[in-house]
């Protein structure tokens, strides 16, 4: 790929050349355990929901917005922050994030009230949305062509998994400690890799002769922010609230405006919108939507199940969940060398089917009484479902872009990510909240009817007033127990149809096998990018 020199990207240091296996090793093992942080911090706070309320004396509303806020913080800045690097310099920005992410971390470990807490986990939301872009941006810079794919293979497997892991590593902390030992193992490896990012990354970043792109960026945020508010608060506040609704409007109007703006600036554009029309970059988008979408909805609707049908602690259904992110992280690696031999189409699509399997097997043979044993076929086949469909998915993406604009390829990959793991939490959540409902009306006859009223509003309700059923308790309890899984089955139905959709999508307009770099070119680059 040969770029304008104008706007190659440009490597600080005393001079160019290709890396040796350590150097690569080094820096792979350094954005990892960057990455790691900041997917541990997005999902441990889930387990200490109830210690925040009772420590902060805080309603239910605020203790989401302590664990959203973070979220929507990391989601909105991913591009504007991702450009940034390309530009300044991407081991500075690193450095930075890193610092503020464990300033911040350290911050919200000590914080006196709620309000504290949620400036400290704003300031962490910046922190991450400084730190993911930069490391698979890191990666794309510097491995050379014929080992990028496996060095996104590990990145995938860690984002993936990395949150997972740090969801039970969590679960573990709150169990033995103290919730706010959660944010030692963030903090642990925000040092770790400072040190190494320090001794091991090299510096590139963009000399461009147009400014940056202001307008395109402001508006980015508003867009982004606007419509991941409306997915977190749609469930809470309801979809026809007025919050809800103007939050909606304005979403869409930004992400119009950005499309209009961006296609006026062409070349001094943040994000050229007119690269979603080949098939990597759409494609590789809207299978990481959905992807996610499918496992962020799963890790909110099993919890339930497991705590409130099995009867398990949170630290052990958090161990629940460990199966899927190990075969994620084992065919991570098995997926760079699929798509090398059978073309990262064929791979995306045999990773869609399998989740679409997994889905349906657990849709199938779910049961009150089997428990976790009659869906832990399906959340095995999930992991490798996931690591074969995001690999190539990342990969298609960041080969989409210019060498100079990586961070914002590596920024636009995480944004698809967290827009479809909101989406699906929100979409797979509701799904079964619903089929929940309609269940269990008709298992209430001779249920108080303010009691009734309450078992309504979810399974954890249902268990919780059971005591005032007289009689009946063991029965209410027993009816919403079979209505989770009637309402569970609905929603993995639903999976297995949009599965099936995009399935068919992939198939007929998924990325083509990309053609090998010529070796000119990949001399040009490695030169032009990586500095030792």
């Amino acid at each position: 790929m040969s770029t304008n020199p104008a706007q190659a990207a440009h490597a600080d240091g005393s001079g160019g050349g290709a890396l040796d296996a350590r150097q690569l090793r080094a820096i792979l093992t350094t954005v990892s355990i960057a990455l790691m942080a900041v997917m541990a911090s997005v999902s441990g706070l889930n387990v200490a929901q109830t210690h925040m309320a009772v420590e902060f004396d805080a309603s239910q509303n605020t203790v989401l917005w302590i664990i959203n806020i973070y979220t929507l913080a990391l989601s909105a800045l991913l591009l504007p922050l991702g450009a940034i690097g390309d530009r300044v310099g991407r081991k500075p920005m690193l450095i930075g994030g890193l610092v503020v992410f464990g300033v911040a971390s350290v911050v919200a470990a000590v914080a006196p009230n709620a309000e504290v807490m949620i400036g400290a986990r704003v300031a962490s939301g910046i922190g991450a949305a400084t730190i993911m872009p930069i490391t698979l941006a890191v990666i794309t810079s510097t491995f050379p062509e014929e080992q990028r794919g496996k060095a996104i293979g590990v990145w995938t497997g860690v984002a993936g998994g990395g949150g997972i892991l740090g969801m039970f590593l969590s679960a573990f902390l709150v169990d033995v400690a103290d919730w706010r030992w959660l944010f030692a193992l963030p903090v642990l490896l925000i040092v770790v890799a400072l040190a190494m990012t320090l001794k091991s990354v090299p510096n590139s970043h963009e000399r461009s002769p147009h400014a940056f792109d202001t307008v395109g960026a402001l508006v980015s945020v508003v867009a982004v922010a606007a419509l991941i508010f409306v997915l977190q608060e749609g469930p809470e506040q309801g979809w026809t609230a007025p919050v809800t609704l103007i939050s909606l409007a304005v979403g869409l109007v930004a992400t119009v405006g950005f499309v209009y703006w961006e296609l006026r600036r062409r070349d001094a554009s943040l994000l050229d919108v007119r690269l979603f029309r080949e098939r990597g970059l759409a494609g590789g988008s809207i299978t990481l939507v959905v992807v996610f979408g499918v496992q962020g909805g799963i890790a909110v609707v099993l919890f339930p199940f497991l705590q409130a049908v099995v009867g398990w602690s949170g630290l052990l259904s958090a161990a629940a969940l460990m199966p899927l992110a190990i075969a994620m992280m084992m065919a991570s690696g098995l997926a760079p060398k699929l798509a090398a031999q059978i073309g990262p189409r064929a791979t995306m699509s045999a990773g869609i089917a399998l989740i679409g399997v997994s889905l349906a097997l657990m849709a199938l043979f779910v049961s009150v009484d089997d428990g976790y044993l009659s869906i832990l076929p399906g959340i095995v086949v999930m992991g490798f479902g996931l690591a074969l469909s995001m690999v190539p998915s990342t990969e298609a993406i960041t080969r989409s872009l210019p060498q100079e604009k990586q961070g914002v390829a590596s920024a636009l990959n995480d944004v698809t990510r967290e827009f479809g793991t909101a989406l699906g939490v929100a979409m797979l959540g509701a799904i079964l909240t619903a089929g929940y409902r309609n269940a269990i009306d008709d298992k209430l006859d001779g249920i108080p009817e303010g009691t009734a009223e309450t078992a309504r509003e979810g399974i954890a309700n249902a268990v919780e007033v059971s005591g005032s059923a007289g009689s009946n308790a063991q029965s209410l309890v027993d009816a919403a127990k079979q209505s989770y899984v009637d309402g569970w089955q609905q929603s993995m139905w639903a999976g297995v149809a949009v599965m099936g959709v995009l399935l068919v999508y992939i198939a007929l307009r998924g990325p083509n096998k990309p053609a090998p770099v010529a070796e000119a070119d990949k001399a040009e680059d490695t030169e032009a990018v990586v500095a030792r």
